[in-house]
Order: C-alpha cells, then structure tokens, then sequence
C-alpha cells in the first residue's frame, strides 16, 4: 500500500500548477515557470524556444477568446515533465469554442485563433484541445525529448 502512494507523490512532484489571471501581461509568468521546469530536464534551446512559442500562443487563446465582453477570469498552466517528456496543459473557464472554428476556411487560409493553433501543432508532438467538463477549453500539448 505504501507503494502506491510513493508512486503517487513521486508523481506530484512533477507537476507544477500556475493560475494567472486572464490578462495578457500575466503570460510572460507562464514562460518563465517553463524556462526554471526547463532546467530539471535539461532541453535544447530551440525546443525550449518552441515550447515557450507554443505555450504563449495556447495562453492568448485562452485571454483573447475564453472571456470575451471584458469579463475576468483566470488561464490554469499545468507543467509535468516525465524522464521521455514535457506536457503542458492550458485550461480556461471561459466560454468555450466550437472545435469546426479551428480548422481553415476550406481555401487555405486559417481562421483567427487557427494560426495559433496550427503553430501549437507544428512545434509540439502531440496536441489535444477539447471542452472542460466544468466549462471553458482545455489545450494539452506533449514534446517527447530525446537523450
């Protein structure tokens, strides 16, 4: 039984947990817990420029679309860095999206919101975005990290 729960707050202490407020000069805070997590697994500095790239686009999704209409909120950045990986998670209790608006127009161009998206994806190895069943959206992206 004391194994599990070894396991368990081994496992907490991979996990950083930072709420800022909604608001654009708040994101900076975000990057820099991701350049100190950095340092516990030491990382490139071109995938540590694409990470912080991709987190800082996820965070503006979350301020410019989630609370529209001026009203305050919060963005949550959850960091868990694993021996093979980085996974970082954006989540708001915003309003939401339709995941239709994150594909392009159908002639190429993307929509607003979808560049970020398309940047998030082409630096990162693995993307999820989907609904908070509390509300709001969730974005989770994973960076596999070599030896």
């Amino acid at each position: 039984m004391n194994g599990g729960r070894t396991r368990s707050v081994a496992h907490q202490e991979r996990l950083v947990r930072l709420t800022i407020p909604a608001r654009a000069e708040y994101i900076t805070l975000g990057r820099l817990a991701l350049t100190a997590i950095a340092r516990v697994r030491p990382l490139s500095e071109e995938t540590l420029s694409d990470l912080k790239l991709a987190l800082t686009e996820a965070c503006t999704n979350s301020v410019r679309h989630a609370y529209r209409e001026g009203r305050a909120g919060t963005v949550e950045i959850l960091y868990q860095i694993e021996s093979d990986r980085l996974i970082v998670e954006v989540a708001d209790d915003g309003q939401g999206f339709e995941p239709a608006d994150l594909t392009g127009t159908g002639n190429g161009d993307l929509s607003e919101g979808g560049l970020g998206i398309a940047i998030i994806r082409a630096v990162s190895d693995e993307v999820e975005i989907d609904e908070r069943e509390s509300g709001g959206s969730r974005l989770r992206f994973v960076k596999f990290l070599g030896e």
